[in-house]
């Protein structure tokens, strides 16, 4: 059984040199360290809707669904990132009596706990290999975001920045990440 760290959805933002990416910042609720998880630009429109609580949000997939489900007395759930793999977050939805576990992409299950107020948790050993510690954001801050979690497309892009930048160090702990995604010896 996982040790589990209740996670809380702080913010979205756009990540700067790209169109169609945005990143979401999640925290403890302690707000003593926080996670970034890379989302589509079109999933981070679905979270500010639901931050600034529109009414269309009512009517909407998430909420109606949630709306069904929660009629029924007997099943309860909660959403768990448990690991990484491949560059993305295994999450799922967990039902409690019975422990099953239903994969969903992490960036849904965020969505669906903004959305809902349903419970989203990290494995513990992964938030403290995965997080940093908590700041508030100004608006020059950097998110920073875990190489690990970027998907072979992101981390070529920016193996292209970091060389047309001359930042060489860092295209090569990108293209080291990479070379081992490749041979399919992530840890």
């Amino acid at each position: 059984m996982y040790k589990m760290i209740r996670l809380r959805f702080v913010s979205v933002s756009e990540i700067v040199g790209t169109d169609d990416l945005a990143l979401m910042l999640l925290a403890d609720e302690q707000r003593e360290r926080q996670i970034s998880i890379v989302c589509s630009r079109d999933l981070a429109v679905q979270l500010d809707m639901r931050v600034k609580k529109l009414p269309i949000t009512q009517r909407m997939l998430p909420e109606v669904l949630y709306n069904i489900i929660s009629r029924q007395k007997d099943l309860r759930f909660h959403l768990l990132i448990s690991d990484i793999s491949d560059g993305q977050y295994d999450s799922m939805l967990v039902i409690s009596d019975t422990q099953e576990m239903i994969p969903i992409r992490v960036s849904d299950a965020v969505l669906l706990s903004v959305a809902n107020d349903v419970p989203l948790f990290i494995d513990e050993q992964l938030m403290m290999r995965q997080s940093v510690v908590y700041r508030e954001l100004s608006r020059e801050m950097k998110i920073p975001l875990p190489i690990n979690t970027m998907s072979l497309e992101m981390i070529d892009k920016a193996i292209e920045r970091a060389i047309k930048e001359e930042n060489y160090e860092q295209a090569s702990l990108l293209n080291e990440e990479r070379k081992k995604r490749m041979s399919g010896s992530e840890n």
